[in-house]
């Protein structure tokens, strides 16, 4: 047993080793790629800085003489004709005062609205207290009436 399991550990050891080189293989590639890479990053970078260098101003003026020459021209903005400008003025009325037309129909809608409740209790007791008045002068007159008959009937 100790032949079978002397095989097995030099199987596992040779194992390791394949896998162990493979690893680094894969690890010395992917970095030699990845630099290679990295490398054509960064000269597209150095050329595509070079090329951001002619840059447009269009509202701002460099004090640099080489960034001056990308300045622009302002842009023109094109004619516009008002077509209301054109049309004539409709005919005026007759001119009225403008302050007339301004001071509200009845000024004081707000304090009738606001006083309403207490006039609408005001104008019951008021035709209450007429109609108390009323019956009075009513007894009164009943009484003259009755002692204009008594006197009457006494002569």
């Amino acid at each position: 047993m100790s032949n079978e399991e002397d095989s097995i550990e030099e199987a596992v050891a040779s194992r390791r080793e394949r896998l162990l080189a493979l690893r680094t293989a894969q690890q010395l590639s992917t970095t030699s790629q990845s630099q290679q890479d990295h490398e054509e990053q960064e000269d597209e970078d150095e050329t595509h800085q070079q090329q951001n260098l002619n840059m447009k101003f269009r509202n701002y003026v460099p004090h640099d003489k080489h960034l001056q020459e990308g300045k622009l021209a302002p842009a023109v903005l094109p004619k516009f004709e008002d077509p209301a400008a054109d049309a004539p003025p409709p005919p005026e009325e007759p001119s009225e005062d403008p302050f007339l037309n301004i001071a509200p129909k009845k000024p004081n809608w707000d304090l009738r609205r606001d006083v309403q409740k207490k006039l609408d209790k005001l104008e019951r007791r008021t035709q209450k207290a007429l109609y108390q008045l009323m019956v009075e002068q009513e007894k009164q007159k009943l009484l003259t009436e009755g002692d204009e008959t008594t006197a009457t009937a006494e002569d």
